[in-house]
C-alpha cells in the first residue's frame, strides 16, 4: 500500500474536517464495501492451498500421522487437524 499526500488529492474543507479527529498521523480509508475483492481473487494463492489442502487429506488417508504432516508441510498439528477436518465435509 501507498501513501499520497491530502492536500494531493482532498479538498481543503475536507482536510479540516478529518484535522478536528485526527491531525499529523496516518489514516487508513477503506474501499466501498462493492469495491471490495475476496481474498486471493487476483493470484494462485487460493488454489494452491486448495490443492496442498488435498495432497495433506490424501497423505492422511493413506496412513500418514498428523505429527508428520505438520513436518513435511510445515504447518501446526493444529492448523493439520483443521484441514483434515475440513476436508472431511468436503470429501
Amino acid at each position: 500500500m501507498s501513501y499520497r499526500r491530502a492536500e494531493e488529492i482532498l479538498p481543503l474543507e475536507i482536510i479540516e474536517l478529518i484535522q478536528q479527529y485526527v491531525e499529523g498521523e496516518n489514516i487508513y480509508i477503506p474501499k466501498k464495501t462493492g469495491n471490495r475483492q475476496e481474498w486471493g481473487k487476483n493470484t494462485t494463492t487460493r488454489q494452491e492451498l486448495k490443492e496442498r489442502n488435498a495432497f495433506i487429506y490424501q497423505d492422511y488417508q493413506n496412513g500418514s500421522k498428523v505429527a508428520e504432516l505438520a513436518k513435511k508441510y510445515f504447518l501446526s498439528e493444529k492448523s493439520i487437524q483443521r484441514i483434515l477436518r475440513e476436508m472431511k465435509h468436503v470429501a
